[in-house]
């Protein structure tokens, strides 16, 4: 592995929120952990492995690759001007793509086609080749079903075509993926999972936002609704600018634990809610790696949970040890930097019941995702009394933590009485578009309040 000084490389930090005072007895532990990445996503530099970063060096190319998946079914054509915006977004997207970045544009249906370059290759953007893939944009036209999954396959081998480290798929649908089964498509996902990230849009309301949300989870990307397609350019160009932020792909989150410590869960908390705990794969005896793929200038927050076992008043212990892992070609991998959440047993009871504010907080916005799901399944199934509790619970943590932007998307759902202690009623009619907004930004969350 190449060696560069700390100010070519973007620099990983970790930093550890926990009460560490448990009662005597007290087994479980719980923390925090605040993953910062600075110095990423900018021209000149060079990633961790020592290849060519998303903004390369003078003369040679990016280290990064995008596939762009338009669906082109039947259902783009109502109306009209959906495909058309789709065109447009496509076209802005490529715009947005830096010079040397590799690319290609997929044609989605019952099967998956290339539409530019062709011929199972990928395209060096530059003016000449950008221009050639917006004129070929042309050739996208609606008719057809949909299998995503074959999509997602084509998508896999072109971006596997190229020497990067950076892969990245954008995927737009209007509808539900109805010309394969769940299993097609969930096999695809599971072949596809670390090869790549993707991002995944619905446009309309004639989606399913658990196939959208659950292609962006399991691709570790990002999904939101585009209700109106007029707005498809803008939510294009911002996917591929984020996509050209990303500087150090396969970053893994290590949790190594002692012997008799349980680990209870691994989750994402900002800024989304993302359950990583079965994503686990075993790094060696003691230690496990949880994915969170690719980063440029970016911070996020991991909640993690143990059971420790049960100690006396005056000891101590080291429950779990966090490091941010970079794997490499030969096997061995780099610790970027690492945190430790630790126990200790006391009699004092204010230090012992004392609960970390950016655990509690979390807690509540993991519970504000769930509830706001729940609400919403209750809703549609007709049970009404347990749509109104669950989402007046939502309010009112969504209120006592400060998330404003969920509260105002919980206000389009449901007439507020009383935030404060979650006292709600159902509106009678509620817009398709806003409660698919809803519930595919349940799990978007916000920071600590400072």
């Amino acid at each position: 592995m190449a060696n560069f000084s700390k100010s070519t490389v973007p620099q990983f930090s970790v930093e550890v929120y926990q009460n560490e005072y448990l009662p005597e007895g007290g087994r479980e532990v719980n923390a925090i952990v605040t993953v910062t990445s600075t110095g990423g996503g900018t021209t000149g530099r060079r990633s961790l492995t020592g290849a060519p970063a998303a903004a390369a060096l003078p003369g040679q190319g990016p280290n990064a690759a995008v596939v762009i998946m338009v669906d082109c079914s039947g259902s783009m054509d109502y109306p009209p001007t959906k495909m058309r915006n789709a065109r447009d977004a496509t076209s802005a997207a490529i715009d947005t793509l830096r010079d040397g970045v590799a690319f290609a544009v997929v044609a989605g249906t019952h099967v998956a086609k290339e539409v530019y370059p062709g011929n199972g290759a990928l395209a060096v953007a530059d003016s000449a080749t950008r221009a050639e893939a917006k004129n070929a944009l042309r050739k996208l036209s609606a008719g057809g079903g949909t299998a995503i999954g074959t999509w997602l396959g084509l998508t896999d081998r072109l971006l596997a075509s190229a020497d990067v480290s950076i892969r990245h798929g954008i995927l737009l649908t209007d509808g539900r993926n109805e010309h394969e089964t769940p299993e097609d498509l969930r096999a695809a996902l599971e072949a596809c999972a670390g090869r790549f990230t993707c991002d995944a849009r619905g446009v309309g309301t004639d989606w399913v936002v658990k196939e959208v949300t659950g292609i962006a989870s399991a691709m570790l990307g990002t999904a939101d609704i585009v209700a109106d397609p007029a707005g498809l350019a803008a939510d294009f160009t911002e996917m591929m600018e984020n996509a050209m932020g990303k500087e150090v792909a396969d970053v893994a989150l290590r949790l190594w634990t002692p012997v008799g410590v349980e680990i209870k869960f691994v989750k994402q908390v900002a800024p989304t809610v993302e359950e990583l705990t079965e994503r686990r794969t075993q790094a060696n005896t003691r230690a496990g790696d949880y994915p969170t793929g690719s980063w440029g200038d970016e911070s996020r927050d991991y909640h993690v949970c143990v059971q420790v076992p049960e100690a006396g008043v005056g000891q101590e212990m080291l429950a779990a040890r966090v490091s941010l892992i970079l794997p490499a070609a030969d096997g061995t991998s780099q610790v970027l930097s690492q945190g430790l959440v630790r126990a200790v047993w006391t009699d004092d009871m204010v230090a012992s019941t004392s609960i970390n504010p950016q655990v509690a907080h979390y807690t509540g916005q993991a519970e504000l995702a769930q509830v706001i799901q729940q609400g919403l399944e209750a809703r549609k199934s007709g049970d009404f009394d347990g749509a109104t509790a669950k989402l007046g619970r939502a309010v009112q943590l969504a209120a006592d933590s400060g998330n404003a932007d969920t509260a105002k998307l919980l206000s389009k759902v449901v007439d507020v009485v009383d935030a404060a202690t979650g006292t709600v009623r159902l509106k009678a009619k509620v817009a398709d578009a806003d409660e698919m907004t809803l519930e595919t930004r349940s799990t978007k969350t916000v920071r600590v309040k400072k």
